[in-house]
C-alpha cells in the first residue's frame, strides 16, 4: 500500500515499565526482526506497519478485506516520563501493555499502569491486551503462567505470553486487540465518540468522517 492507501489509520500506545522489552516488542512486530542492543526509549517514539482485516461475519465468513495503518506508540517506561506518557494515552484507541516475566516488579506494577490508563485513557474501559514478555527466558521466569492469567482475568482482558526475541505471539497480540478496535467501531453506527485523532480514514479525523448522519436513530456506543 501506498502512502494515503488505507481504509483506517489506527493508534496503539505500548506501555510498561522500563526494560520489559515494548520497544524490542514493536520492532519485530512491524520488522520481524530481533535487536538486544535497543538503548532505553527516551520519551515517546513510534513504528508503522501496514495489515489487512478482515471482519468474520455472524456465519464465520471472512468480509471485505479493510486496509489498516496502525501507528504503533513506543512509550518511556522511566518514572520521570510518566507525565509526558499519559499525555498520549487519550490519542491511542488500544493498548498494549507489557510486563516482564522475570521481572515480578513489573508484574505487581501492572496494577499501577492499568490505574494510569483508566484515569488518562480516552475512556474508563479502553481495549487493552495483557502481555508477559520475554518468554524465551524460562528458565529465569519470575511470574506463573495462572498468576499472569487471574489478574488478566480480573481486568477483563486478554493475555499472551510473548517473545520479542523469537516472535512467539507477539503478532497474535496486535491481531487481537486490532479485533478489538474493530470490533467495537462495528458496535456503534455512531462513531461520534471515538477519540479526535485515534482513528481516521482515508487521512481524515474519526471525529469528522467517522460519523454517521446527525438523523440516525441509533444511538452512540458507550465506552
Amino acid at each position: 500500500m501506498s502512502d494515503g492507501d488505507y481504509d483506517y489509520l489506527i493508534k496503539f500506545l505500548a506501555l510498561g515499565d522500563s526494560g520489559v522489552g515494548k520497544t524490542s516488542f514493536l520492532y519485530q512486530y512491524t520488522d520481524g526482526k530481533f535487536n538486544s542492543k535497543f538503548i532505553t526509549t527516551v520519551g515517546i517514539d513510534f513504528r508503522e506497519k501496514r495489515v489487512v482485516y478482515k471482519p468474520s461475519g455472524a456465519d464465520g465468513t471472512a468480509g471485505r478485506g479493510q486496509r489498516i495503518h496502525i501507528q504503533l506508540w513506543d512509550t518511556a517506561g522511566q518514572e520521570r516520563f510518566r507525565s509526558l506518557t499519559t499525555a498520549f494515552f487519550r490519542d491511542a484507541m488500544g493498548f498494549l501493555l507489557l510486563f516482564d516475566l522475570s521481572s515480578e516488579q513489573s508484574f505487581l506494577n501492572v496494577r499501577n499502569w492499568m490505574s494510569q490508563l483508566q484515569t488518562h485513557a480516552y475512556c474508563e474501559n479502553p481495549d487493552i491486551v495483557l502481555c508477559g514478555n520475554k518468554s524465551d527466558l524460562e528458565d529465569q521466569r519470575a511470574i506463573k503462567t495462572e498468576s499472569a492469567r487471574e489478574l488478566a482475568e480480573k481486568y477483563g482482558v486478554p493475555y499472551f505470553e510473548t517473545s520479542a526475541a523469537t516472535g512467539e505471539n507477539v503478532s497474535r497480540a496486535v491481531e487481537v486487540l486490532l479485533d478489538l478496535i474493530m470490533k467495537r467501531m462495528e458496535r456503534c453506527v455512531d462513531k461520534s465518540w471515538i477519540p479526535d485523532g485515534t482513528v481516521r480514514t482515508n487521512g481524515v479525523s474519526s471525529a469528522t468522517d467517522l460519523t454517521e448522519p446527525k438523523n440516525s436513530p441509533q444511538s452512540k456506543c458507550a465506552c
